[in-house]
């Protein structure tokens, strides 16, 4: 079952999604169901990061008229691998600490691509990962990291308290895209860590730097209003 307060949150940033879409090369559509699921693992994490593994859902492809509401006036066609298609079910792939949860531990693939493939050997096509009391917004890490996926790479930024040796850091240039935004005094929740969740951020981007409309759906693909 969706919280309430997850359907609301959707539906805000699908509007933002909608009249900013002249600012995206792209569009990916992405379950709401999926992003429940991300959120109880990376509420269950905290303070970790963790990274999740999606694949596109070839059963399932994007409505036309969802695309189109939601593409601006320079889209892109065969941006990335899986364009077209609904995210398929998420797989959490790794929890690390919440500095390098990308470089330690890499033992999940042993190595075994990451002279070719580089560390995440392209196992998924989409890759999210949190960012523990940061903004969804890419580091060089993750600019480098990118470089081997094959779909897109989105970003979780999670605002919590206690901060405890990972303050809250907003120092850092990039558009930001809240999911959920509170301010100092408000708390969306408790964490099953018994953390607060003051505020979420969510982003979605290409390789080459290109930022790609994110748009909550429902499990048909339309978009949640």
């Amino acid at each position: 079952m969706i919280p309430i307060w997850l359907h609301e949150a959707a539906s805000r940033y699908n509007s933002q999604s909608l009249a900013n879409r002249d600012a995206y090369a792209a569009v990916l559509l992405m379950p709401i169901q999926n992003l429940a699921t991300i959120l109880d693992w990376t509420f269950q994490s905290l303070p970790d990061e963790i990274l999740v593994g999606m694949d596109p859902d070839n059963n399932r492809p994007n409505p036309k008229e969802v695309v189109e509401a939601y593409s601006g006036a320079d889209q892109e066609t065969g941006l990335f691998a899986g364009q077209g298609y609904l995210l398929g079910k998420p797989h959490l792939v790794n929890r690390g600490d919440s500095f390098e949860v990308h470089h330690v531990p890499e033992e999940w693939m042993d190595g075994l691509f990451s002279t070719d493939r580089g560390s995440r050997g392209s196992r998924f096509t989409h890759w999210l990962h949190t960012h523990p009391n940061a903004p969804a917004i890419p580091s060089g890490a993750d600019a480098d990291a990118s470089q081997w996926t094959e779909g897109t790479d989105m970003i979780l930024g999670i605002r919590f308290s206690p901060e405890g040796y990972l303050p809250w850091f907003d120092d850092v240039d990039g558009v930001r895209r809240p999911l959920r935004d509170l301010d100092d005094s408000g708390a969306l929740g408790r964490a099953k860590t018994g953390h607060l969740i003051h505020g979420l951020d969510l982003i979605c981007f290409h390789r080459t730097g290109l930022g790609v409309n994110l748009v909550i759906t429902d499990a048909r693909g339309h978009a949640i209003e």
